[in-house]
Formats: structure tokens, C-alpha cells, sequence
């Protein structure tokens, strides 16, 4: 499975399993993951690509600033990942209820 910096995904394992994060990087099976909010820029996610569900999105301004400059800010990767996000999504942690 091809990662492409820009792409939106969705986490099959671990405890972020159905959030919507953004490639920022990828390589040798590997994709480093953003979300802008508890995965900021400044240190994104590393994980397996087989760990990861892709999708056709590619945030294509956000992936041009990534590969231009780098100058990308955490906020726009929240408001590009805002569609993506699922309802009612309790981001991995289980309901003790």
C-alpha cells in the first residue's frame, strides 16, 4: 500500500483506532501521522502502513505547503480533518459505563 504526503487516513490499531489523521511523511512501510490536536506537527504519530485504512482524499493545499516549505500550522490540520471526522468517535479510549 502507497502513502502519499496530504493523504487522509483513518487508524486500524492502537488506541486512536477510527480517528482521522494526515500523512505528513511516509517510507519503508511506515507513515508518519498528524491530526493537529493530540498528534500536533511537532511530533507526529509514526506507524505501520498496514495499520492505517487509506482513503482517495488528499488534502492537495495542505500537501503542497508540506512539500514547498513545511509551513503548515496545527489548526490547519484540524479544520482540513474536520469532515473526516467519525460521530460519535470516543478516539480509541472505551466507555466505562
Amino acid at each position: 500500500m502507497v502513502l502519499s504526503i496530504g493523504q487522509v487516513v483513518y487508524s486500524k490499531r492502537g488506541r486512536d483506532k477510527g480517528l482521522a489523521f494526515l500523512v505528513v511523511r511516509a517510507e519503508d512501510g511506515f507513515a508518519w501521522l498528524s491530526d493537529g490536536k493530540t498528534r500536533p506537527l511537532c511530533r507526529p504519530k509514526k506507524k505501520k502502513s498496514a495499520h492505517v485504512q487509506p482513503t482517495n482524499n488528499i488534502i492537495y493545499d495542505l500537501r503542497d505547503k508540506l512539500a514547498a516549505d513545511g509551513h503548515v500550522t496545527d489548526s490547519d490540520i484540524k479544520k482540513s480533518l474536520a469532515p473526516y471526522k467519525t460521530a460519535g468517535s470516543t478516539g480509541g479510549v472505551k466507555n466505562l459505563v
